[in-house]
């Protein structure tokens, strides 16, 4: 057995390091592609750590189509693993059941359930009668409703990795058990070798699926990887009286709970408001198929819980408080793909629970992703590059993920934000919006102002939020007078070098070579056609460029650049070292004049110029990303105080991002990650205009081969000025789904909620009726093939 062979090849294609599912799946999915040479090295033994006692609870239905499909495609693995290796897995096909036990909760629910019928997830709404039907054993006094799920089931963990294993042996995979790795070695920022307890194995790419140790392990490569372990709790009972066979997997997320039957007897897991970290220091190396101590005094709330769901329970005999670790990572999203340090790096960790559910597909993505350099989707969401340095800190890291954990079951409401490890980084203008009683969210680690003047902590709700008004007055600052933004966290990327020009018009699908003093918008493509990136170029000579990127893209992109610039060319990440403030609103136009700076205003649209405002040294660019004119304004970190000042001083008031997305929804701006993404081509997205048929940028083959888009991005507007759309609901023409919204903000300079949406082209037909199903509920609107509002002097599409 491989086990007990002390020998290991001297290289390998690609080396799988973690025995876990993800490993296993990994490892699979690489032999079944060709890598018939891939060597999975396992420090102790397979399902060691986290997957050997999994719940292991297989639910369809995750917050974006690409999500559920991974899992869509475990359950289909699943069900043929058996068949096609002669291992059983232990699938169990019962369905699962979510309940509601408050107003809230029903919303959410009925929220998953449109969503569902958007992905094409078998589930519906049933009633209290109809949940106590499928769960006989329930208290169902306080039920209001459920959504029923046939499709979702259950799995044997170990089971499942014993069939995954002997899959990928057949294919000529290696398994290399109690082979513990103690370095991973790399040279130019790249992998070319792996050190293991039994030698040294050659190798280019590297599988990371070493779940609790996955930041320990991923810092041998010089790689950041935040994720963090806590204590998971679930409650084994004996068998029960009406416990018969098996029967579908409970939820009840208002209580914390998931339950189902397990050998005649119950299963009560938990996700308590607040979780219990563990440092995987006090795990060991050699923590494998141990549990941590039982924990009654933790679970006792949930407890009292469970008695209330279960009155079984009062009679049952407890088998065990079972007190496995798991891990988690700062977002609660696990994390898929290549790391931005090391090339060559690929991690497949941080699962948050969902390992199980999501392994197989996951495991296809990630060997998908090695072999042919991309996902075979977008998977945005979990792309390990989402996350800045300051996120890997322990000490944020043991804050964060218990409420991570706590939030698991938690109500999605819009304006959620998290409480805990807060701070990581600030503007150079905090303590000014402080002053201002800003409300703040975090985004990449920045703490940016979501809207001004708060007076008390807002309630989350579904229906009007409590900053309704207070956006609805920083939008009337920019639509009627001078708004002041603060942009200083999105990235700035100066590309510097002989070779800038040449680097650029490869990596991005817009003019490169416009002379110096001109601002560029772009799109930077996948080879496929999609849609990496979109951004600003800005010219300082011939031979600098400074890139903006969006907050949460800059690892990401920086990545991007530095994996494909080519010839003398450097690339620096400057971000911090400046401040940008945009300055938009009609009065604008005399402001110039105000702040003795009579240069602004002959700045045109789509040029920068530098200049001085007051003294302080200062990059002006003529352009706007809310439909309202003036200028993006950049000085030094340490000038932003100052140039505030002046500015407020000349009458400028600060607005929040809230207020920002509102505008940039009425005027047909994209945001990266909700409207469009590398699944989106730019002729699905109106942005051809980005392509330059003089240069040769990667994806101009593919843009050049493509079909006609089956779909497109489009503007609705709604009738009912009440409704509170909040993006990813079904559009429906007919009683057909025709799309999905993508944005939605209320337009406060139209006077009705926004929307941008992907529809089908057929669908796309101006002022075409069309209905946008939230929470079950279906509002009228109409179709717009364009902005919904249009400033004077801010038709940006048409001059970029």
């Amino acid at each position: 057995m491989d086990a007990q062979q002390d020998k290991i090849p001297s290289q390998a294609s690609v080396v799988v390091i973690g025995g876990g599912v993800m490993g296993c799946s990994t490892l699979y999915h690489l032999a079944k592609s060709g890598v018939s040479d891939a060597v999975l090295f396992e420090r102790n033994q397979l399902t060691s750590g986290t997957t050997w006692h999994s719940a292991a609870q297989v639910r369809a239905l995750r917050s974006s189509y690409n999500l559920t499909e991974l899992i869509r495609y475990s359950i289909q693995l699943y069900a043929n693993l058996e068949t096609e290796t002669g291992q059983q897995v232990g699938w169990i096909n019962k369905g699962s059941l979510s309940i509601a036990t408050n107003p809230d909760r029903m919303i959410h629910i009925k929220r998953q359930e449109a969503l569902a019928r958007l992905f094409g997830v078998a589930a519906e709404i049933i009633t209290p009668d109809e949940a106590q039907e499928r769960w006989p054993l329930m208290n169902g006094d306080d039920v209001l409703g459920a959504v029923w799920s046939p499709g979702d089931g259950r799995v044997s963990p170990s089971d499942l990795c014993a069939a995954l294993v002997k899959g990928a042996k057949s294919r000529g995979a290696r398994i290399c058990e109690h082979t513990g790795v103690t370095g991973i070695l790399t040279k130019n920022g790249r992998i070319y070798a792996v050190e293991t307890t039994k030698g040294v194995i050659k190798t280019e790419k590297i599988a990371l699926c070493t779940g609790l140790w996955s930041r320990h392990a991923a810092a041998m490569a010089g790689v950041e990887v935040p994720v963090w372990p806590c204590e998971h709790f679930y409650l084994l009972t004996k068998p029960l009286p009406g416990i018969l066979g098996n029967l579908p997997t409970l939820s009840d997320h208002d209580g914390h709970l998931y339950i189902r039957d397990d050998s005649g007897g119950l299963l009560v897991g938990c996700f308590e408001p607040m979780g219990k970290p563990i440092d995987p220091d006090r795990l060991g190396e050699d923590f494998a198929f141990q549990l941590l101590p039982e924990d009654w005094d933790h679970f006792e709330p949930m407890m009292h819980n469970a008695l209330h769901r279960l009155p079984a329970l009062e009679t049952a005999e407890v088998k065990m408080l079972l007190n496995g670790p798991e891990s988690f990572t700062p977002d609660g999203s696990f994390l898929l793909g290549e790391a931005a340090e090391t090339a060559g790096l690929f991690l497949g960790c941080g699962m948050n629970s969902v390992g199980v559910a999501t392994g197989g597909g996951a495991g296809m993505a990630l060997a998908h992703s090695i072999v042919n350099g991309a996902p075979p989707m977008d998977l945005h969401e979990v792309d390990p590059k989402r996350f800045d340095h300051a996120c890997n800190d322990v000490a944020a890291l043991a804050a964060r993920v218990p409420e991570v954990l706590g939030k698991h079951y938690e109500i999605t409401y819009p304006g959620r934000q998290w409480t805990t490890a807060r701070g990581l980084r600030h503007l150079p203008l905090h303590q000014k919006w402080v002053e201002e009683n800003a409300h703040f969210g975090q985004v990449f680690g920045y703490e940016r102002p979501l809207y001004f003047n708060k007076t008390t902590e807002p309630v989350l709700r579904f229906d009007k939020p409590d900053w309704f008004d207070q956006v609805g007055a920083e939008v009337a600052v920019a639509q009627h007078g001078v708004a002041i933004t603060d942009l200083s966290s999105f990235g700035k990327i100066d590309v510097i070098g002989p070779d800038a020009e040449a680097a650029l018009s490869y990596i991005c699908s817009n003019d490169m070579t416009r002379a110096p003093g001109q601002v560029t918008y772009s799109l930077m493509l996948n080879t496929s056609g999609g849609i990496h990136a979109d951004l600003t170029v800005m010219r300082f000579s011939e031979n600098h460029f400074r890139l903006s990127v969006g907050t949460a893209a800059l690892k990401r992109d920086m990545a991007w650049l530095s994996r494909h610039v080519s010839g003398d060319v450097t690339v620096t990440d400057v971000t911090d070292r400046y401040a940008t403030l945009g300055v938009m609103g009609p009065k604008t136009a005399g402001l110039g004049a105000a702040l003795g700076a009579d240069w602004l205003d002959g700045i045109g649209y789509f040029k920068h110029k530098d200049g001085d405002i007051d003294a302080i040294a200062v990059t002006a660019a003529r352009l706007s990303y809310i439909g309202e004119a003036g200028w993006e304004i950049t000085c030094g970190a340490d000038d932003a105080e100052k140039l505030y000042q002046r500015l407020s001083a000349a009458g400028g008031r600060p607005i929040g991002s809230l207020a920002q997305t509102s505008m940039r929804i009425e005027k047909g701006f994209i945001s990266y990650g909700h409207d469009v993404d590398t699944d989106v081509t730019p002729f699905m997205a109106g942005l051809e205009f980005t392509l330059d048929q003089t240069s040769d940028f990667i994806g101009k083959p593919a843009c050049e081969t493509a079909p006609k888009p089956a779909k497109k991005l489009v503007t609705i507007i709604l009738d009912d000025a009440n409704a509170v759309p909040l993006g990813n609901e079904p559009v429906i023409q007919g009683d057909r789904i025709v799309g999905k919204t993508t944005s939605a903000a209320f337009g406060y300079r139209i006077g009705r909620p926004v929307l941008l949406a992907m529809l089908e082209h057929n669908s796309c037909v101006d002022g075409q009726t069309a209905q946008v199903d939230i929470a079950g509920v279906r509002f009228d609107g109409r179709v717009k093939c364009g902005a919904a509002y249009d400033a004077d002097g801010a038709r940006m599409r048409s001059l970029r």
